[in-house]
């Protein structure tokens, strides 16, 4: 049953990831496209829009991604000198504790999107409508809570922690 989880949390994370680069490849193309026009005069109208929008994509596409990758960041000095079983409980903890960080994210901004739908909320400059990127937030923060309640679990059941998988 795992493993089935395990493929679907890896997908999942895949086309987030592939929405994040989407993201970072419009962010550059917008701040490209606006800065050859400030030199001949003409920015990019909504220029600042667009990246804002598409950082948004970046950074939540990538999070679920950072973390089966055990990308995020962390202080390790301790871990060679505490026993193997207190390593293993601080990580089943991190990923419990992220996974409702991420929960309450999806939460949160589930209320706000609709929120935003209600009053017909947009961007400044172009009108982007807000409700699209803050959907697009809870799903992302839904994968990588997935992912992060999976990670905990199969902690809990025997997986190897990062620090036993580098020992080896």
């Amino acid at each position: 049953m795992l493993r089935i989880l395990d493929k679907v949390a890896d997908r999942a994370t895949s086309l987030s990831a592939i929405l994040g680069t989407l993201g970072l490849i419009a962010e550059v193309v917008v701040i490209l496209i606006d800065v050859i026009g400030r030199y001949f005069g003409s920015p990019l109208r909504g220029a600042q829009d667009v990246t804002q929008m598409a950082m948004v994509v970046l950074v939540f596409g990538g999070m679920a991604l950072c973390d089966r990758q055990g990308g995020h960041i962390a202080v390790d000095l301790f871990e060679r000198s505490f026993p193997r079983w207190l390593v293993r409980l601080t990580d089943i903890l991190a990923a419990a504790l992220g996974a409702l960080v991420f929960g309450l994210i999806a939460w949160n901004m589930w209320k706000a999107a609709g929120l935003s739908q209600m009053l017909n909320l947009s961007t400044n400059i172009i009108g982007l409508p807000k409700d699209w990127f803050q959907f697009f937030v809870v799903a992302c923060s839904v994968i990588t809570t997935f992912g992060m309640t999976l990670r905990a679990v199969s902690l809990s059941l025997g997986a190897p922690t990062k620090w036993e998988r580098h020992a080896s």
